[in-house]
């Protein structure tokens, strides 16, 4: 047997030992490098006295804390017709109320609080205002009663109705107290507005569904009316008490009469007339201060302004006076108020407000993006003088040029063919404070 030579075997052995060095201190330098990054992450944790994990979920804790500090910036508008702006709210503003002595304006958001403001203070530098907490819920409308001693609200959570009351301290500030029970749930769908009358009889209540609900003060149902219009859009009392409108998915406005006894009890609620002449759904409408007139706007693009002083009971319809083109109507819902003397009506689609003049159906005025979000409430004060609107976090208030130039228009109107003497005094006196009004806003027309 024939061995193999001994220098090709010490050759092989020399070749094994040298891959097996190389092998070992490859895996030795790597063994070090991992070592030296544990040592100097620990020395950084010993260093912030914190275990790694806790130190990140610190990190992460600080973060989320810094987001939450950031409030979102107020919206900034500005305009030559800008009276005042109210900012004392910390959540959007969803509805707002005039108190009808016009001493307040009552406003409730989303910060669980319902603010009741001085209109004296309105065009002064400072705007005061009163806080009313509601507890555990939200208020999304809100009514002053027609007494001004309390206001009710509707909560977003509890979906009843909660009544405050009002009463005054020696300082000349109100104490808010709510009643110790709500009303009960009543609603299958979510409440789209709530009115008190100005006789102080009944409450309504109005639902997106077909139902709208007249309570007593009581808190108990006298009657259910189902308006049959597939949708409520929306629902309002009259301010002579005697009426209940709504609209919605078809193309009329829809009024009933709640009729009560000569001793004051409740009897009926009947269908008194309706505001026939829209092509397609009614977004929304509103009475002037006397219930004569009454104004809405439509899906079909246009608004309509209507005599309503009609002897209903003998069949007599309303009769249209004007009509006006308004095509963002067409294409998203809006809002309207009519000034107390139906001369402006006020049409807010997004957070842009349109101002026309209902003699003449031209449009006036125009403010582009008042509020940060879409306007949820548009009303005129008792006066006609103030517009008012929110949306955002903060009520805006303009100045009511058409109103004036409407007035203006009138009274020149008037003293052509007045022949008696205290009563041209009078229109001069009313025609001359319309334009000094006009001046001073700078909006007087040469």
């Amino acid at each position: 047997m024939e061995l193999p030579q001994m220098p090709e075997l010490m050759g092989l052995s020399l070749l094994l030992g040298l891959l097996a060095l190389m092998a070992t201190a490859a895996v030795a330098r790597g063994w070090l490098r991992s070592e030296e990054e544990t040592c100097s992450r620990s020395a950084g944790q010993k260093a912030n006295g914190l275990p790694r994990d806790k130190s990140l979920r610190s990190k992460k804790q600080k973060q989320h804390q810094r987001i939450r500090k950031e409030k979102p910036q107020q919206h900034n508008f500005t305009h030559r017709l800008l009276a005042a702006a109210l900012k004392s709210h910390s959540g959007n503003i969803s509805c707002m109320d005039f108190s009808s002595n016009g001493k307040y304006l009552a406003t409730c958001a989303d910060d669980r609080t319902v603010r009741i403001w001085s209109t004296k203070d309105f065009l002064q530098r400072e705007h005061r205002s009163m806080r009313a907490n509601v507890e555990l819920d939200h208020a999304t409308l809100v009514r002053f009663s027609p007494d001004c001693r309390a206001f009710v609200v509707w909560l977003a959570n509890g979906d009843t109705l909660r009544v405050f009351k009002m009463t005054k301290r020696e300082d000349g500030g109100y104490t808010f107290t709510a009643t110790p029970e709500d009303f009960p749930k009543k609603h299958k769908a979510p409440v789209i507005n709530i009115g008190i009358a100005d006789t102080g009889k009944f409450i309504m209540t109005a639902s997106s569904d077909t139902t709208i609900l007249i309570w007593n003060l009581k808190g108990h149902v006298l009657s259910t009316i189902n308006t049959n219009q597939m949708n409520n859009a929306h629902a309002a009392i009259s301010p002579c008490s005697r009426f209940v409108g709504s609209c919605g998915f078809t193309p009329d406005v829809k009024v009933w009469e709640v009729c009560f006894g000569k001793k004051g009890d409740f009897q009926e609620v009947v269908r008194a007339f309706e505001l026939k002449g829209h092509s397609a759904a009614v977004h929304f409408f509103a009475f002037s201060n006397d219930s004569r007139r009454m104004a809405s706007v439509s899906k079909d693009g246009t608004w309509k302004l209507w005599d309503t002083d009609v002897e209903y009971k003998k069949q007599q319809d309303p009769y249209l006076l004007r009509t006006g083109c308004f095509e963002e109507a067409s294409t998203r819902p809006c809002r309207l108020a009519l000034s107390p003397d139906a001369q402006v009506l006020a049409l807010a689609s997004g957070s842009n407000i349109h101002l026309y003049n209902t003699r003449r159906g031209e449009k006036e005025e125009f403010f582009e993006q008042v509020h940060g979000e879409c306007i949820t409430d548009l009303s005129f004060d008792i006066t006609g003088r103030l517009l008012a609107s929110c949306g955002d976090r903060a009520v805006r208030l303009f100045h009511n040029t058409s109103g004036h130039r409407a007035v203006v228009e009138e009274m020149q109107g008037l003293l052509k063919r007045a022949f008696n003497e205290s009563t041209r005094q009078r229109l001069q006196q009313q025609l001359t404070q319309a334009q000094e009004a006009l001046r001073s806003l700078g909006a007087l027309k040469k």
